[in-house]
């Protein structure tokens, strides 16, 4: 297993760039920076820019609505504020930093910059996920760079070391916690014992989940930022709406407790595997789903705790890089963007490809793994019950690995549990849709996979 890379694995990788890379010095001519958004990331970008030298990187223009309320004086008094975003694109700057979000009218900022001659650095995860290689291709075509570094696991340098660390090996899957929020509420409930619903309210409370949490407990977050990642580090273009994710909602305390019984833990988990099968044909296979699973406890991954990120790569010869740390807020992301900028300056605007020239179009993609699976059952007490599950997993080729079921619960509502032998979910899907019309139900039946490193 390779050695976990750490959270400042950013600068080791930085200063493997080949040697003909201009050295930065101050007598360099300072690159222009416009910074397109002042919220809770521009501010802590703007903050580490002006405070204390930065060499060749200088803020020059910052763009925002509202500029009378976000104007502060604690930034030089140089620095140009407008509410007019043609201004910045038709200034002088040199990078413009888009930190607005969303893909309109972002997207059409962010082209518009690249026409003008102008590299972009930008954090916008749904942007990327969704147009990356052709931002990319613009990028490439006028001489410019573009850089998205903060896009995935904020200040965590999961990007760059992938693309730039891990560049020389073929890595067949990534897989990790891309979404703080759901982290904070799954080990919340881990370790308190509280409902979902109580470790949502404390996570809002706290600032770290939205009034409407959806796009983090469905799984749509970590999904845009797994897009990313399989794009940079496996090098296949997929489209968001082609992996499954589901939501965090349905898991229970009770989860938790028989979890501990299999010595395990419960987290959201984003994992793409590519599989290629020699041809003639060529067969590019790719596996991608963002859903909550069992992980054991001895996997990092289970070991990640409040709002913690971690991305870990797989290749055919460097093994397992781990990156891990604090992904979300406003200074770890922007120590990202100020990483992007410093990139683009060493580069002396040497362009460069942030996404694969050629990223394959997999001919198959699916949420589909065969690995073990938690099956959690709350039911209405009666004999047969178990024989009923069994006969029509058998009815399938499923092999039953384990039954747990803990004293104390009411027969009206019994929750218990059985863990299944290696299976395909597909085909356990299907099994799982005749369960679910037996009459013996109070919930759903809870399905999980069992993934370990």
């Amino acid at each position: 297993m390779a050695k976990p890379r750490s959270s400042n694995a950013r600068t080791k990788l930085r200063t493997k760039a080949p040697s003909a890379a201009p050295r930065i010095s101050a007598a360099d001519k300072p690159l222009k920076i416009g910074l397109l958004g002042f919220g809770t990331v521009g501010r802590s970008v703007a903050k580490i820019l002006c405070q204390g030298p930065n060499g060749p990187l200088l803020l020059t223009h910052v763009f925002n609505r509202n500029i009378k309320k976000k104007k502060t004086d604690s930034l030089p008094a140089h620095i140009r504020w407008t509410e007019n975003i043609h201004e910045v694109l038709r200034s002088d700057v040199d990078v413009v930093v888009e930190l607005i979000g969303g893909t309109k009218p972002a997207g059409d900022w962010v082209r518009r910059a690249l026409r003008a001659g102008k590299s972009v650095v930008t954090a916008n995860k749904l942007l990327i996920s969704e147009s990356g290689p052709e931002l990319a291709v613009l990028a490439r075509k006028m001489g410019r760079r573009i850089e998205f570094g903060a896009s995935v696991a904020g200040g965590i340098p999961a990007i760059i070391g992938i693309q730039e660390g891990l560049a020389g090996d073929r890595l067949y899957r990534i897989a990790g916690i891309l979404n703080g929020t759901c982290n904070y509420i799954l080990t919340r409930m881990e370790s308190s014992g509280s409902s979902f619903v109580s470790a949502l309210k404390e996570a809002q409370d706290l600032g770290f989940a939205e009034a409407d949490p959806s796009s983090d407990v469905d799984g749509i977050d970590a999904r845009a930022k797994l897009v990313i990642l399989t794009q940079a580090g496996l090098g296949l273009q997929v489209r968001s709406e082609q992996i499954p994710c589901r939501s965090i909602t349905s898991i229970t305390s009770a989860d938790f407790m028989y979890a501990r019984e299999l010595d395990c833990s419960i987290r959201q988990i984003s994992l793409a595997e590519k599989a290629v099968v020699p041809g003639p044909p060529r067969c590019v296979r790719l596996a991608a789903a963002v859903q909550p699973a069992l992980i054991p406890a001895e996997s990092l991954m289970a070991h990640a705790q409040g709002s913690q990120n971690i991305v870990t790569a797989a290749g055919e010869f460097s093994g397992r890089s781990v990156f891990s740390g604090y992904g979300a807020g406003g200074d770890p992301t922007a120590v990202a963007v100020v990483s992007d900028l410093y990139a683009i300056a060493r580069s002396a605007g040497a362009p460069a490809a942030a996404l694969p020239k050629t990223a394959e179009t997999p001919n198959e993609v699916s949420g589909d793994f065969t690995v073990p699976h938690y099956l959690r059952f709350v039911v209405q007490d009666r004999p047969g019950i178990v024989a009923s599950l069994a006969a029509i997993l058998a009815k399938y080729d499923i092999s039953i690995d384990a039954l747990l079921q803990k004293p104390g619960f009411p027969h009206s509502a019994l929750p218990f549990v059985m863990t299944l032998e290696s299976c395909d979910s597909a085909v356990l899907q299907r099994a799982l849709e005749e369960i679910s019309r037996l009459d013996f139900h109070v919930e759903p039946p809870l399905c999980l996979p069992v993934f370990s490193d």
